[in-house]
């Protein structure tokens, strides 16, 4: 009975896997098929008021990585303190209570809250609220992440080299970091692909523009959004233009990732 429910879960497991497969092989080869129309040299030199992607490729690159730069310093050093500093106290246990939280809530909810205090205030949409909506997306996941990393470093590495005289924030820094960083760096690439191709909380926040803009208090450029927004026009060239800015999104977050494995793999 047991080995026939084993072969029962192994074969349902194995159609599902392939499923999912199918439908993903399908999303790309549509996305490709559609994508390569209109994806021509033309599109990278020239912005969207001219039928270009040149400013939304510029401005999903401004607004994920500034997100970045805040969100990855603050969340591993919150997740070092939650593992290394605060691990069984009451206080600890309510921010990785609260990280979940952040976590699971919906991003068109974290875009509405921006909206709230960093739009209405400013009368309008603006960059910097894109930026702080992608950065409280993706703080919980960075400090999540780390704190999971660092738990799964062995206490004796840490006794060790208490051991030998090195001070805490040493055995932090050159040890139990050192053990996790691999771990760590596949969370961050995670959560930077997440922000990269997140659309919700940026229509209530940075908006969308057709023009190339590089002052982050006014509307500013998103790929995201104004993919989006192509899609649902009637004109047809607009259309697949909404497709070409897809494709070149997910290969952007595919070369990301990409990277990032490689780099882990180097680092091994």
């Amino acid at each position: 009975m047991r080995l026939f429910l084993n072969k029962a879960f192994l074969v349902l497991s194995t159609l599902t896997a392939i499923l999912g497969l199918l439908f993903l092989g399908w999303i790309i080869v549509t996305l490709v098929s559609k994508g390569m129309e209109s994806l021509t040299p033309y599109i990278f030199t020239h912005d969207l008021v001219d039928n270009g992607i040149r400013n939304l490729i510029w401005g999903q690159i401004v607004l994920a990585g500034l997100a970045t730069v805040f969100g990855i310093p603050i969340g591993v050093l919150a997740g070092v303190y939650l593992q290394e500093y605060g691990n069984h106290t009451k206080y600890a246990d309510f921010i990785r209570d609260l990280s979940d939280v952040m976590m699971s809530a919906p991003s068109i909810v974290i875009g509405t809250f921006i909206y709230a205090i960093m739009v209405i205030p400013m009368g309008h949409t603006n960059g910097w609220a894109g930026i702080a909506a992608l950065f409280v997306m993706m703080l919980p996941i960075v400090v999540r992440t780390t704190d999971d990393m660092l738990s799964l470093v062995p206490t004796e590495l840490r006794e060790a080299g208490m051991a030998i005289g090195a001070s805490k924030y040493h055995v932090i820094m050159h040890i139990v970091i050192r053990a996790a960083k691999v771990g760590i760096m596949t969370g961050l690439i995670l959560a930077f692909a997440r922000i990269m191709g997140e659309t919700a909380p940026l229509l209530y926040t940075s908006g969308s523009t057709i023009y190339m803009e590089t002052d982050l208090s006014q509307t500013y450029p998103a790929m995201t959004v104004s993919i989006y927004n192509l899609a649902t026009m009637p004109d047809e060239k607009l259309v697949s233009l909404a497709w070409a800015a897809a494709l070149v999104l997910t290969l952007m977050v595919l070369g990301l990732n990409l990277l990032g494995r490689y780099i882990i793999k180097e680092k091994r």
